[in-house]
């Protein structure tokens, strides 16, 4: 035995050449010694193994450490911006091309930099490159022409690389023509038939093979041209395109047809496109009323601008006992001398010839008469004949142009400058129709329906306002509906003390009178008059003419409503009433307050001294206010001509009204004693919620965030209550939160007890006994400042009362 360190027993399985294979009857002995006449083959080939050419070498190895992506490849790419399938072209891992595989272009060959980082397909959007070209295309069997010259356009679009050839149709060239290659990419010829054409493939001069046809590049357009220098291309210099035999032979024989001397140009193709559908129009008048049964006829004359033609048309009359005709004359010219004797068939031609020389050995000649000798001219009505009052001879009948339209007008205005345009007056004025009458009222029904009854066979319902019904009619909150507290006129006492309310529906015009009731008055209260229109009193009751109803202008404080025989004064209106009518003050003259101010301007000045020594006297603390009960009556005792509602008017602008001051303590004490009463103890969980809203940690909050952050706690106090102590601890629109939550806190700072009155006051919503209503007063010093200006306002003019103006007020206007 041979010596030797292995003594295994040998596998039936070996690898060779790097691929495991079943070596069978080849096994070797123990130890893998090959047996008794067992011959040992090669494993590997005869040539070192760094001869071998399926081993990485140094450099692949050192491409494969820099290599950073080692991901097989998709088949889904882009291309130009869209995503596709990219199929055979797929590379290899890592996105590296395979042996042999070469990398298409991707895009245009055109730089992305100066586009702004746009694609293509947006920056060249609608931008194709222009070239003239031509072929060569051989004509086998025919004798006349052995090859054809086709010219074409080669169109290059930048945003895709497409190209389109397009062959301009020739008349009666007998070959289709147009569209020769559709838009695509085109390859290049072989061996680069995996690439396509690019804008680098063109140039003038050159010589391009589209699809196994030969094109010729001659020249380009202005656009490709700078576009070629813009990137830097020169272009060759243009050249002919050489002449095609066949084309040449057929120009020789369409020059020979055509005559050697041109014929007479007749341009009326002009006239047409400048005057198509423009007619000017006549109001005509025939006298035909001479002849036996003739009586004049009134007919409508239609010139056309287009071809100088006339056409008229007859006016019936109705009942005029006269066939209906389509036409009186149909469009033509018209002669201004007719009628004359009918011509002859070729008698009136455009052009005229003298002579026709015909022989044997030669061919006809027509010579053309350029003078025009013998000519027949046949003078013809033009828009220059055509004026107000002349006579037109239409066929032996004398017409009266008598008036024109608006159109004609304008023509002859701005073509000849006529300015007259007086109309010829034929007619006697009509009679004028005789006054309908209209029955008097019957008292049957209402008077808009009896009226309807005599205006037609068959009687229609009156017609409502549907429009004013839609607009004033309810809309949400606002009712539209004007109302006021009125009294009644009268000298029984029981009736002065009773009080009505009146409401005016704006949607309708209608009225209805409501009387609130009262206890022990012996009156019953209720519906005192039912929703409808009130006529106004003194109207007699059967008459023609329909009866006047209470309109929303005569409702205002201080008019008088007789409804039902019985007077009402308006002494009140709400504050709905007030503001609609100073909102619509165009509708509602007595709430204008610039109506009241030039009212009140337009005094004599000794009711404006009386009016300054009033005011002094009843202001000697010269504060600037007085009170309005005060002013009202004095202004209404001032001018007689000023209503009630005019004053309130003027005085609403400039009222202030203060309310009451309340002390801190009182109002803290109220609102503990509330939250004592209903075991409000959550003044911690309050705390944090208005440290939670407060994200800046500014120890401020809004009212708005106050008054949320309060009811979401269910915090127990009245609304009026929690508004005025949060008013207290404003500062601003901002509010100290840490010092309110101190203020109620009834366990840590307990305050005075409360009297059960004082708890009563705020949980009454707040109101106040008749001792407690502060007196409205107005600012008298912004009244007259309004009125008269600042220069009106100063101590000379108050003889020495001390009136201030520098002391006047800035706010204009009620709290």
């Amino acid at each position: 035995m041979l010596p030797t360190d292995k003594y295994h027993k040998s596998q039936h399985f070996d690898y060779s050449n790097g691929v495991p294979m079943m070596v069978g009857n080849k096994k070797p002995g123990i130890g893998g010694q090959p047996l008794t006449g067992q011959r040992v083959k090669r494993k590997y080939f005869l040539y070192p193994m760094s001869q071998r050419s399926d081993m990485p070498t140094k450099a692949a190895i050192d491409k494969q450490i820099q290599m950073d992506k080692f991901h097989k490849s998709q088949h889904f790419d882009y291309t130009n911006g869209i995503p596709m399938m990219v199929g055979s072209i797929k590379p290899g891992i890592g996105g590296e091309p395979l042996k042999g595989q070469k990398a298409k272009p991707k895009q245009s060959v055109y730089p992305k930099a100066q586009c702004n980082d746009l694609p293509s397909w947006v920056t060249f959007n609608k931008q194709a490159l222009c070239f003239d070209a031509y072929f060569k295309e051989i004509v086998p069997y025919n004798q006349n022409e052995l090859y054809r010259i086709r010219k074409c356009k080669i169109y290059f679009y930048l945003e895709d690389d497409t190209i389109q050839v397009v062959e301009p149709k020739s008349k009666n060239s007998g070959m289709k023509q147009g569209v020769f290659i559709h838009r695509q990419k085109i390859p290049l010829p072989p061996p680069n038939q995996e690439e396509f054409y690019n804008i680098y493939h063109f140039n003038i001069n050159q010589e391009m093979e589209l699809f196994a046809r030969k094109f010729i590049i001659t020249d380009c357009d202005p656009f490709t041209r700078n576009f070629f220098t813009k990137l830097g291309v020169r272009l060759n210099d243009r050249v002919d395109i050489p002449d095609d035999p066949y084309s040449k032979v057929r120009q020789q024989a369409e020059d020979r047809i055509a005559p050697r001397r041109p014929y007479e140009r007749l341009d009326t193709m002009k006239q047409f496109m400048d005057h198509d559908r423009q007619v000017l129009r006549f109001y005509c008048l025939w006298d035909d009323s001479k002849t036996m049964f003739g009586d004049p006829r009134e007919l409508i004359l239609h010139y056309f601008l287009a071809d100088d033609t006339i056409e008229i048309h007859e006016v019936y009359p109705p009942n005029s006992g006269r066939d209906v005709l389509p036409k009186f004359l149909r469009r033509s010219k018209l002669p201004k001398n007719a009628p004359t004797q009918m011509r002859q068939p070729g008698e009136v031609t455009d052009r005229t010839l003298l002579n026709v020389l015909t022989s044997s050995n030669q061919a006809t000649h027509y010579i053309l008469d350029s003078l025009k000798t013998g000519a027949v001219h046949e003078e013809c009505y033009k828009d220059c004949d055509l004026m107000l009052g002349r006579e037109v001879n239409v066929w032996g009948r004398k017409v009266i142009l008598t008036e024109c339209d608006d159109f004609t007008k304008h023509h002859y205005r701005t073509k000849y400058g006529i300015e007259d345009f007086t109309p010829v007056q034929y007619k006697s004025p009509p009679v004028p129709k005789p006054a309908r009458l209209v029955p008097p009222y019957n008292g049957f029904g209402s008077e808009e329906d009896s009226l309807s009854s005599c205006q037609g066979l068959l009687p229609k319902p009156p017609r409502k306002d549907f429009c004013k019904f839609m607009e004033k009619d309810r809309c949400g909150l606002d009712s539209n509906v004007m109302s006021f507290n009125a009294k009644m006129v009268t000298t029984d006492e029981v009736d002065k003390e009773r009080v009505f309310v009146i409401s005016f529906f704006l949607s309708d015009d209608t009225i209805s009178v409501f009387e609130h009731p009262r206890k022990n008055s012996g009156v019953i209260g209720g519906k005192f008059l039912q929703r409808g229109r009130v006529k106004k009193p003194g109207q007699e009751l059967f008459k023609s003419k329909l009866s006047e109803y209470f309109t929303p202008q005569d409702l205002y404080v201080g008019a008088t409503l007789s409804l039902n025989n019985r007077d009402f004064l308006l002494v009140e209106a709400n504050e709905y009433t007030l503001n609609y009518m100073e909102q619509h003050a165009e509708e509602f003259p007595r709430a204008d307050l610039g109506r009241i101010f030039n009212k009140i301007r337009s005094y004599a000045e000794e009711r404006l001294r009386e009016m300054r020594n009033f005011l002094a006297e009843k202001d000697p603390a010269n504060s600037g206010y007085i009170g309005y009960e005060t002013l009202r009556d004095k202004l209404l005792t001032l001018d007689p001509e000023l209503t009630e509602h005019e004053v309130l008017v003027l005085c609403r602008c400039f009222l202030e009204q203060e309310k009451p001051q309340l002390e801190v303590d009182l109002l803290l004490a109220v609102a503990q004693d509330f939250l004592m009463k209903k075991s409000f103890q959550e003044f911690l969980g309050l705390s944090k919620a208005f440290a939670l809203q407060d994200k800046k940690r500014t120890k401020v909050l809004s009212l708005k965030e106050m008054v949320t952050i309060c009811k979401s706690c269910r915090l127990p106090l009245p609304e009026k209550l929690l508004n005025t102590l949060l008013d207290i601890f404003a500062d601003g629109d901002k509010v100290d939160y840490t010092a309110f939550l101190a203020g109620i806190n009834w366990e840590d700072n307990r305050t005075t007890a409360v009297t059960p009155k004082d708890t009563l006051q705020f949980a009454v919503n707040w109101r106040y006994d008749e001792d407690g209503i502060p007196e409205k007063k107005v600012n008298y010093f912004s009244l007259l400042r309004h009125i008269f200006g600042t220069e009106q306002i100063n101590p000379s003019s108050r003889e020495g009362e001390g009136l201030d103006a520098t002391r006047t007020p800035d706010k204009l206007g009620p709290n």
